[in-house]
């Protein structure tokens, strides 16, 4: 797989196009025997290019496992899996994880940040793994704490940065790498509202400037207003998708 050469702009896909991401009959099993459990019963999901996703549903829903799936960080018991064509599901340990690297940024509830290092050296991070120069990642982090609005608090630990500083370091490091998915998980969950706010404003600007692709779990109705698609769960399939003109705008 290589990279688009040109990134489609948020909102603007084609309707004929291909979907980036598509599940067919995806299940997920669990255990064996009398311990077994199928978290997932058949999934059939389309996620388009650019799209800002909210992904709810109640605890045990299949929601998370879903998003591990599409994380590379799980594999499905069966069906297909194909991000921008290719099947996922047929990759070894090692091709996923070059898929993450390469084409997948995360963000979580608890920042995971390293407590004892900068934001500089936090978000340099996915660059380092990668082997890049010391003078090119050091560039590319500094722009992307630019790009969060953080780029003078370059030099300070966790420790001495807000909850929602905290949030936007880590979402400069899942971008730093220029990812074609940003995958969250309830970014806004350790936050309070107006910080919560604050970070999904900067999600939505990502992904209607950079044309990243955004899947968000939450379970807060005021978060998901800020996608244009929400998918909801329920006992192990896809209960019904909604599309949203605007924030909490319904056109179908």
């Amino acid at each position: 797989m290589r990279p688009a050469a040109r990134r489609r702009a948020a909102g603007r896909v084609a309707s004929d196009a291909a979907p980036l991401i598509a599940l067919r009959g995806v299940t997920k099993v669990y255990g064996q025997g009398a311990t077994q459990f199928q978290a997932l019963k058949g999934v059939d999901l389309d996620i388009a290019a650019g799209d800002f996703v909210a992904v709810m549903g109640p605890s045990g829903s299949g929601k998370s496992t879903t998003m591990n799936i599409l994380g590379c960080l799980d594999v499905p018991s069966a069906g297909t899996f194909l991000f921008r064509g290719h099947h996922v599901e047929t990759l070894d340990r090692d091709e996923r994880a070059l898929l993450r690297r390469r084409y997948l940024g995360f963000v979580f509830q608890g920042f995971n940040l390293l407590s004892r290092t900068t934001a500089l050296e936090n978000v340099e991070l996915p660059l380092l793994y990668r082997g890049d120069e010391k003078r090119a990642r050091r560039a590319t982090a500094m722009a992307a704490l630019e790009k969060v609005g953080l780029d003078r608090w370059w030099d300070h630990t966790p420790a001495e940065l807000s909850g929602g500083q905290q949030q936007r370091v880590a979402i400069a490091r899942a971008i730093v790498t220029r990812p074609d998915v940003l995958l969250a998980d309830e970014p806004t969950g350790n936050l309070d509202s107006e910080r919560s706010v604050e970070i999904m404003e900067l999600l939505t600007d990502l992904n209607r400037e950079s044309g990243i692709t955004v899947l968000m779990v939450t379970h807060e109705p005021d978060m998901a207003a800020f996608a244009r698609t929400v998918v909801h769960f329920k006992d192990g399939l896809v209960e019904r998708i909604e599309t949203q003109h605007a924030q909490g705008e319904k056109v179908s």
